[in-house]
């Protein structure tokens, strides 16, 4: 099971640095105005939601201690993000408000699950 957890959780980075590499890699794009959304930042984003959706549930079954606020703190932020990043990903180009949305939200998760 520990194997298992352990996996999940490397598949789970793996998403993040793709959505988090997709987003900061089009920064001067950005600031122009032309920055699109990526397939590996969709493809990272749900990455990320599968393998955290995976990850509590293992916990779970392995009873272990899960804080659920904060679970559903992330989901729900990972959750925009996902959805932001799907409705917009057949864009020439994003809105810089959106796109910088997409960034904050990952940062955001990725802080929650580091310092929360």
């Amino acid at each position: 099971m520990e194997f298992l957890t352990n996996l999940f959780l490397a598949f789970h980075i793996i998403g993040i640095a793709a959505l988090l590499g997709g987003f900061l890699s089009q920064t001067k794009l950005l600031k122009a105005g032309e920055a699109r959304i990526t397939p590996g930042m969709l493809h990272g984003a749900l990455t990320m939601l599968v393998t955290g959706v995976a990850l509590v549930g293992l916990n779970e079954a392995n009873d272990g201690d899960v804080n659920h606020i904060k679970i559903g703190v992330k989901l729900t932020l990972l959750v925009v993000l996902t959805a932001l990043a799907y409705v917009k990903r057949d864009d020439e180009k994003v809105a810089t408000p959106v796109f910088g949305t997409i960034g904050l939200l990952t940062v955001a998760n990725i802080f929650i699950a580091t310092l929360w």
